[in-house]
């Protein structure tokens, strides 16, 4: 492994724990809220590590509810890692077995964006890189968790901090980050649109599947990209 690229992966990581960190803290604090130990919230985060799967889980698991409502709730927002996983594989061809596993175990919205735009600026996705990238999310992640379960009611509300804002401005970003490719405003309006759509008119967290979907569905129905269009020129 790289130490190199292990920790140029690390450093890149850097502002996502700033701005989910508070988030790591505040479901800490609700999982212990609705009847976890502070040991079962951090299990919980270091088996799942999927944030708004395991605050859509908590919130059902002390409900009434039928256990496969609560399984496909978390499939619906996890839905898009499908996506993910299929849009990075082929810089990950090189990985063994064993790696792949921990390194979709480690995806996040955070490191596919950074994977693809790794990949696709010409740059290796080493392993080394991918894991430090990776292990920086996650060690604080589990361990702030811990954090929140301890404190957290101390903390209350993040909004009255003016940290809730913090991880959405971190999502805009990475979608900004696509600003230059073909279709892009089309792609991000529609599935804007259709997601707000579907939270008024289905509810969620089934939205951020079917805005995610007519996303795609747009993508491809739309002329491909200009790049493509000059390569399949005779």
């Amino acid at each position: 492994m790289s130490r190199s690229d292990f920790f140029e992966g690390a450093i890149r990581a850097l502002p996502v724990i700033i701005s989910a960190g508070p988030f790591a803290i505040l479901f800490g604090a609700v999982a212990v809220a609705n009847g976890q130990t502070v040991a079962e919230a951090t299990l919980m985060s270091a088996t799942v590590f999927a944030g708004a799967s395991q605050l859509v889980g908590i919130e059902l698991f002390g409900q009434a509810v039928p256990m496969w409502v609560i399984v496909l709730s978390i499939l619906a927002v996890n839905f898009r890692h499908i996506l993910y996983s299929a849009a990075i594989t082929p810089f990950m061809d090189h990985f063994t077995g064993p790696q792949k596993a921990l390194s979709f175990f480690l995806l996040t919205d955070p490191q596919f964006a950074e994977t693809l735009s790794r990949g696709e600026a010409g740059r290796a996705v080493t392993f080394s890189w991918y894991f430090g990238f990776g292990a920086m999310i996650y060690m604080p992640w589990v361990i702030l968790t811990s954090v929140g379960g301890l404190v957290g009611s101390i903390m209350g509300d993040p909004a009255s901090w003016g940290i809730d804002i913090l991880l959405p401005l971190y999502f805009m970003g990475l979608v900004l980050s696509f600003r230059r490719r073909d279709n892009y405003l089309a792609i991000v309006v529609v599935s804007a649109a259709v997601s707000i759509l579907a939270q008024h008119l289905v509810g969620s967290p089934w939205h951020i599947s079917i805005g995610a979907l007519a996303g795609i569905a747009l993508a491809a129905l739309l002329p491909p990209p200009r790049r493509e269009q000059k390569e399949a020129a005779p």
